[in-house]
């Protein structure tokens, strides 16, 4: 009885693996490359972050971490804006395991809960992007286009309410990052 108890602990904590590898951010408002590098090293301030490569033309940032890393979206989104900048946009390269996703589905990745938006019912597994639409990562414009694609209150607030907690995914006022596959 011990090992199947064992055997199922097992398989479930496997397939809710996800693990972030990189994390891409555009900023908006660079105008030249001391811009950039502003925010280069505002970003390689914090302790978590390995490598930050700049892309000039496309204003964006690739951010590689430590291992065993604490990973937090507004924590890279924060410096950004430090260095005199907004997030135009933040992706996120995750490696899934087998794990299931879909619209209104909240997932643990590395610590953090992500709750999908128009997604379809899927299993992923592999490298896949994901990018945040919380306020504040995408124009306001953007933002209002995907309130359509749930009911749930969390999507305006960014913490976990009542909707949130039934699922046991997250505590109530816990932030959540939305985002879609």
């Amino acid at each position: 009885m011990k090992s199947l108890i064992m055997a199922m602990a097992l398989f479930i904590s496997v397939s809710a693996n996800a693990q972030i590898t990189k994390v891409t951010i555009q900023a908006s408002g660079l105008t030249c490359s001391m811009c950039s590098n502003s925010i280069n090293k505002s970003l390689q301030s914090l302790d978590i972050v390995d490598k930050v490569y700049s892309n000039i033309q496309s204003s964006s940032f690739d951010v590689t971490f430590k291992p065993n890393s604490v990973i937090s979206f507004d924590a890279l989104k924060k410096k950004v804006e430090d260095a005199g900048f907004s997030v135009a946009k933040l992706t996120a390269a995750i490696r899934f395991d087998q794990l299931e996703v879909g619209t209104d589905q909240h997932i643990k990745v590395d610590g953090m809960v992500m709750h999908f938006l128009n997604a379809k019912d899927q299993t992923i597994n592999g490298v896949k992007t994901v990018q945040v639409v919380d306020r504040g990562y995408v124009s306001a414009k953007q933002f209002k286009k995907n309130e359509l694609y749930t009911s749930m209150p969390c999507y305006k607030t960014g913490v976990a309410g009542s909707c949130c907690s039934k699922s046991g995914s997250a505590d109530a006022g816990q932030r959540i990052y939305h985002v879609t596959i």
